[in-house]
C-alpha cells in the first residue's frame, strides 16, 4: 500500500521510498525514513495534499509524492 491510500487517523510503518534522489533527500530532511511510524492527519478538500505526522513533526506532501512511499498499516 502507498501512503496516499492510507486513511485519516491511521498509522503505518514506512517500508520503502521509491523516488529520485532529490525528493528522497527532502524526505530524509523531514525524518521520513524507512521503518518510521507515520500517521495521516488531514487531507485537503481538493484531495491534492496530505498532512502527515512523523515523530512530533507535521509535514504536508503532494499526493503524487505520497504515492512514492510504500507503507504497511499498523494494527
Amino acid at each position: 500500500m502507498t501512503l496516499d491510500k492510507l486513511e485519516i487517523g491511521n498509522k503505518a510503518t514506512i517500508k520503502s521510498i521509491n523516488c529520485d534522489s532529490a525528493l528522497k533527500n527532502r524526505f530524509y530532511s523531514f525524518g521520513i525514513i524507512r521503518n518510521s511510524i507515520i500517521s495521516v492527519e488531514e487531507l485537503t478538500l481538493t484531495k491534492s495534499t496530505i498532512e502527515i505526522k512523523i515523530n512530533s513533526t507535521k509535514v504536508a506532501l503532494r499526493l503524487k509524492e505520497a504515492s512514492t512511499i510504500e507503507v504497511e498499516k499498523c494494527s
